[in-house]
């Protein structure tokens, strides 16, 4: 996606595409069900701490670490094998995003760092941890396999990216977070993580836009649950860039938003019963 300094908001643009404001208004109304559910007004704590977990769970499958959620639940090494790691890093990132929100509309690119930084475990004798990746360097980065934009490219296509978020858009909050997760995949900015690092962004959108602001609805459940098949084709049509593509794209990310809130539901309903 490329953007311009000028008066047009294209993140508005964007929104205005055919089936996108259905999209819009039927992750709304979810959004506002679950909220309203009575458990939201005792146990609030509990359901976002099960969301993280549960987000957490859903993005590292989409990275290639598909485990059981008892699983993450139980398990406290996640520094052996590579997907322990991934899930390791995903519990990381999910727990990191809440701290970053005010940041993230002044300074985009620094929250980035901070989360590759963050999904990485602060490794800090890697002096690629935390930076866009440079000319000639790797990319590790399970289920994507598009073309890689070279390292010029990718940088000024943050800048941009960074200078929408900054500016701010009249756009509603999928919108947003669904470009900015379609852009952080298509860039790949780091040597590793990135679909981690694209999915948490996506998260600090619809947190800190006041779409979610409790976090309890995690899209990554729902991007999981529509499987790594469909996750993979919808965003093709992101980087399409044609306008069928594109409203695909937020379609699905809107989806995936809806399933999270499902998932949060059956925990109210299951806090309400005394099961959980």
């Amino acid at each position: 996606m490329s953007t311009h300094a000028s008066s047009v908001d294209p993140l508005a643009t964007l929104g205005a595409l055919p089936g996108v404001a259905d999209s819009v208004d039927s992750v709304r109304k979810a959004v506002d069900r679950v909220y309203g559910h009575r458990v939201m007004r005792r146990r609030s704590n509990e359901v976002t701490s099960e969301a993280a977990l549960r987000g957490a769970r859903g993005s590292a499958a989409l990275s290639g670490a598909d485990w059981a959620l008892e699983e993450v639940r139980r398990r406290t090494d996640f520094g052996v094998e590579a997907e322990a790691r991934t899930v390791g890093a995903a519990l990381r990132l999910t727990a990191e995003a809440g701290q970053l929100l005010s940041i993230w509309r002044q300074s985009p690119l620094r929250v980035l760092a901070r989360l590759h930084l963050v999904a990485a475990g602060g490794v800090g004798e890697d002096e690629a941890v935390g930076r866009p990746r440079l000319a000639g360097e790797a990319v590790d980065e399970p289920l994507i396999e598009a073309p890689l934009p070279d390292a010029n490219e990718v940088t000024g296509r943050l800048d941009g990216l960074a200078e929408l978020i900054i500016t701010g858009s009249s756009a509603p909050a999928l919108v947003t977070a669904a470009v900015v997760h379609g852009e952080l995949l298509a860039l790949r900015p780091f040597g590793s993580y990135n679909g981690l690092v694209a999915r948490t962004a996506e998260r600090i959108v619809l947190i800190g836009s006041g779409l979610d602001p409790k976090a309890i609805c995690p899209a990554e459940v729902g991007h999981a649950e529509q499987g790594r098949a469909a996750y993979a084709a919808a965003f093709e049509g992101y980087l399409s860039g044609t306008p069928d593509g594109m409203a695909a794209w937020m379609a699905h990310c809107g989806r995936a938003v809806e399933l999270g809130v499902r998932e949060s539901t059956a925990v109210c309903e299951a806090l309400q019963r005394g099961a959980a």
